[in-house]
């Protein structure tokens, strides 16, 4: 049976994460931009949703525009399967999504549309245009969809926490250790491991009381996997920063914290999430600095303190040389 397109009603869009067994875990709001949800939730899909799912990610005003039939001589994919896949997406059926794209594609540029993908000609003028764009989009979606009761649930965690681990390999190790780093400067216990021996050493002494946080844009990276189900069982409260919220690193997780990022050719999907991992982090530390904030600006002008006489030392040094 296919939906009547006509009489449909719009439904508040909610595009799902994992199941709602916590505070941490309730759906995103009304205001999620569903062309980021459903680059998030992509490689969880049946293949005959993703043939539906790409469809919206590659031309999302025209799938809003189309009937459900349209769609499903275009794909190849009957109307059923169609349906189910708006469902699965957090949809009432097909019209909710249409409206929800249809939404979407009147707050964008129509530039920001396009998907602008790097060519291997492009002159540099385009590559500085086309990656700023990416990126301003990869912030957009993440702050879109960036929950501020499950921030809050990660700020309260790592703020009374005993000590934090990051794991993350590759370059979401880049964004592990920038969240070690802050959290160190505002004097928590932070360390980050990018390496899965050490990762695994570290996260079966953590207990509870400690934070495990995971980095990973796929949610299916091994070497992080591995700690985090390490650090869940020997009690600490697990934090995941994905762009899969459907992922196994989700499942492990206490808290799920999703980034968003389009992959491109020359922008695979770990870089395309890196700047939106690193706005998570940013996030989280202003928000654990808030929290403590007299302890975190003590630390602050102690560690400055600390770098500005080694650098005056090396400077005087050099001179007198």
């Amino acid at each position: 049976m296919t939906e009547n397109d006509g009489t449909a009603q719009t439904a508040p869009i909610a595009l799902p994460v994992v199941p709602p067994s916590s505070p941490s875990h309730a759906p995103l709001n009304a205001q999620v931009n569903p062309i980021a949800g459903v680059r998030a939730v992509l490689p969880s899909l049946t293949p005959a949703a993703q043939t539906v799912a790409r469809l919206i990610l590659d031309d999302p005003a025209l799938v809003a525009n189309s009937t459900i039939t349209e769609i499903s001589t275009l794909s190849g994919i009957s109307e059923a399967t169609i349906v189910r896949t708006a469902r699965s997406l957090g949809f009432a059926g097909y019209s909710q999504l249409r409206f929800a794209l249809a939404a979407a594609v009147a707050r964008q540029a129509p530039e920001r549309l396009v998907p602008g993908d790097l060519a291997p000609d492009d002159p540099l003028t385009d590559v500085i245009a086309k990656v700023a764009s990416a990126e301003s989009q990869a912030l957009a979606d993440t702050a879109a969809q960036l929950d501020p009761d499950r921030l809050g649930a990660v700020v309260d965690a790592v703020a009374g926490a005993r000590r934090v681990d990051v794991y993350g390999v590759g370059a979401s190790g880049l964004v592990a250790a920038d969240m070690a780093q802050k959290l160190l400067r505002i004097g928590l216990p932070a360390h980050y491991f990018t390496d899965a021996h050490l990762a695994l050493t570290s996260a079966a002494l953590v207990r509870e009381g400690d934070v495990a946080v995971g980095v990973s844009c796929t949610g299916e990276t091994p070497d992080v996997l591995g700690p985090m189900r390490v650090a869940r069982k020997g009690g600490a409260a697990t934090v995941a920063i994905t762009n899969n919220p459907r992922s196994s690193l989700a499942e492990l997780a206490d808290h799920v914290l999703v980034s968003a990022g389009r992959e491109t050719a020359f922008r695979p999907g770990a870089l395309a999430s890196r700047i939106s991992q690193l706005l998570i982090v940013d996030c989280v530390f202003v928000g654990v600095a808030q929290r403590t904030f007299d302890a975190s600006d003590t630390a602050l002008r102690a560690t400055r303190d600390a770098l500005d006489d080694y650098l005056d030392g090396v400077r005087r040094r050099t001179r007198s040389s």
